[in-house]
């Protein structure tokens, strides 16, 4: 079946050449001109991803981001203007999975929901998911950790965590082999696999809201490490 995008953009040429570009890729697309009359249709019907711009009127991306991720956990990525780096930092506190920078190339726009796309068939069947949907992948457990690739999900001390795609594959990064250091580097492949650049505060941010998620279910989560100059690993103990 075809994947569907969700494109909510007050801007209608931006809505209407995106959509023209998705669906010559055979992607279905859902178009939305603001962020209150996308918040709805997002939860009640959702596509397979949202790509949403943060400045928009009646409620912007990131108060749209706020209100979907109460409920939802549904891939997101940001479009933004190049100046708005504030932005891009509280979009990927809050929950989105990538930002693009207007103005974009429509091409690099479908490599990123492409990638996105396959990180979460990835998770949801597994490594050696057998494409019937079978949950085959071995659950993680790590500790007071434990991780369910095949059905997303992640536990601490028996409290649910509720992750996306990308945080979910850098803590698994990380999680398979606790103690090892992995560098910026490495959590970019383990989490876009496609050759999609993206730089190191953005790995950052994702450290930072994956610590954040935790240390709501526990206030003294520190499995998470950093190694200045090298980068982070995972601690059981």
């Amino acid at each position: 079946m075809s994947a569907v995008i969700a494109l909510v953009d007050d801007d209608r040429n931006i809505l209407t050449s995106v959509s023209i570009a998705l669906q010559a890729e055979g992607f279905v697309t859902r178009l939305y001109s603001d962020g209150e009359a996308a918040l709805k249709a997002l939860l009640d019907n959702p596509p397979d991803l949202a790509v949403c711009d943060i400045k928009m009127p009646r409620m912007d991306g990131l108060e749209l981001l706020r209100r979907l991720r109460e409920k939802s956990s549904l891939p997101v990525i940001f479009l933004t203007s190049r100046d708005d780096e504030l932005d891009e930092a509280l979009g990927l506190a809050m929950g989105a999975d990538d930002y693009i920078a207007k103005p974009f190339s429509q091409r690099l726009l479908i490599a990123r929901i492409r990638a996105i796309l396959r990180r979460a068939d990835l998770t949801r069947l597994g490594p050696a998911g057998d494409g019937d949907g079978e949950p085959t992948a071995e659950p993680i457990v790590r500790g007071r950790l434990s991780m369910d690739p095949a059905r997303h999900r992640v536990t601490w001390a028996d409290k649910e965590v509720t992750l996306t795609v990308t945080e979910f594959l850098i803590l698994e990064s990380l999680a398979q082999r606790p103690g090892v250091v992995k560098s910026r580097n490495q959590l970019m492949d383990a989490a876009y696999q496609d050759d999609v650049y993206v730089d190191d505060r953005t790995i950052d941010s994702h450290i930072k809201r994956l610590r954040r998620k935790f240390r709501q279910a526990d206030p003294q989560f520190e499995a998470i490490e950093t190694l200045y100059g090298a980068g982070y690993r995972f601690s059981e103990d």
